[in-house]
């Protein structure tokens, strides 16, 4: 992510959390402590009423007995109104695993919740639930709080913010997310114009001359295991080799471009006895 310029109010929340975490974790807070100061955190960095726009233990009426969420940030309270963001917290020094994943996915597809967080204070994970048959949930992007530089925090924490999620911002996050995947970047990367070209650069670059397998076998040593199993499905369509040996022949069997020159003197028609008179008499 681009750094962004970071104004003094919003370095001073950052710090002040990041203080309050740290405390919290060097004391080895339980999960109570921890929701009140990520709850600080919701208030004074993300710009939250954390009276009317933050409720804690949320009820969620499932299949089964009626749960609790940690949190839900909603913003209005009218009888059809859904949260925006459910959050479920644990104890600040407990690593996030998978089954803490499941049970606020679950949380958020029972309540028809688009996002959900899921974090310990120090680490934060955003997600999105995409309520297809079977519901689909994706990480959508991730921070800590403790170590990750403060513009950085600032662009994240303001992404999940009061102003951004009043107008809608994470569902044109969700858009750019859908556009920006794997599966579409490699189809932009790996057309046989792109592999053309890189196999051009290379080669001015460095001087050697590379094949299109080269390169898609190179292109795919970059990517993560997720990214490489997307490529490995893909049909890529490589360009035609040339034979250069057919095109010097092709040049020379050409018939070669002869000058445009006068016709001889021999090939004109001949002048005519009147035609002399005419040009006399005049």
């Amino acid at each position: 992510m681009v750094k962004q310029k970071l104004d003094p109010q919003a370095r001073k929340a950052i710090l002040g959390a990041r203080k309050l975490i740290e405390e919290v974790a060097k004391a080895d807070g339980n999960e109570a402590e921890t929701r009140k100061r990520v709850e600080y955190v919701f208030g004074s960095v993300m710009g939250y009423d954390v009276f009317n726009h933050v409720t804690q233990e949320h009820a969620i009426a499932g299949a089964g007995d009626t749960v609790h969420c940690d949190m839900a940030i909603q913003l209005d309270h009218e009888d059809t109104s859904r949260p925006e963001i459910l959050v479920e917290l644990k104890r600040v020094n407990i690593d996030l695993a998978p089954k803490h994943l499941k049970q606020v996915a679950s949380y958020a597809i029972d309540k028809g919740c688009d996002w959900a967080i899921l974090s310990n204070g120090k680490e934060w994970r955003l997600y999105h639930i995409s309520f297809g048959k079977p519901p689909q949930t994706k990480l959508v992007d991730s921070w800590n709080l403790l170590t990750d530089d403060l513009s950085v925090l600032a662009g994240k924490f303001e992404m999940i913010g009061y102003r951004n999620v009043r107008k809608g911002g994470l569902d044109k996050l969700w858009e750019k997310t859908n556009v920006l995947t794997a599966r579409n970047i490699l189809g932009v990367i790996l057309t046989e114009d792109s592999i053309r070209d890189m196999q051009k650069r290379l080669k001015k670059a460095t001087g050697v001359a590379v094949s299109p397998e080269d390169v898609v076998a190179a292109v795919r040593h970059l990517l993560n295991e997720s990214a490489a199993t997307q490529m490995d499905q893909m049909k890529i369509s490589l360009p035609e080799k040339k034979n250069k040996k057919a095109e010097v022949m092709a040049k020379r069997g050409r018939p070669r471009k002869q000058p445009e020159t006068s016709p001889p003197v021999d090939s004109l028609p001949p002048v005519q006895e009147e035609d002399i008179q005419s040009i006399t008499t005049n």
